[in-house]
């Protein structure tokens, strides 16, 4: 499987175990915090597959942009957390960065 590919799986595994987390209450509550853990064990194992042949540094800016943009996404829709112009701004300057290397690098895999 392409570099790529592992590196999606663990953003989507991230975004899971982290929305469970916060749902998890400190670790009281076992379902959530069964995903949590199963979650980012799945992104992290699938992080390191990726990084066979994504260069780390894109790797991680790849996986922690997409995944604070999808995160603040998620928390917005279903923790009802308000986004002012700033954040909106800087989210979306940080999509842009994505965008940037998804398109203009040559070292993504």
């Amino acid at each position: 499987m392409p570099g790529m590919a592992w590196l999606s799986i663990a953003i989507v595994a991230e975004v899971i175990a982290t929305t469970a987390l916060k749902a998890s209450d400190g670790f009281r509550h076992i379902t959530p915090s069964v995903i949590t853990a199963l979650g980012y064990g799945i992104a992290f194992w699938c992080m390191s597959q990726a990084m066979r042949t994504v260069p780390v540094g894109l790797a991680y800016a790849i996986w922690s942009g997409v995944g604070i943009v999808l995160i603040t996404a998620i928390a917005w829709v279903l923790y009802r957390q308000q986004i002012d112009t700033a954040g909106l701004i800087g989210i979306g300057l940080i999509l842009a960065g994505v965008v940037v290397i998804q398109v203009f690098s040559k070292a993504t895999a």
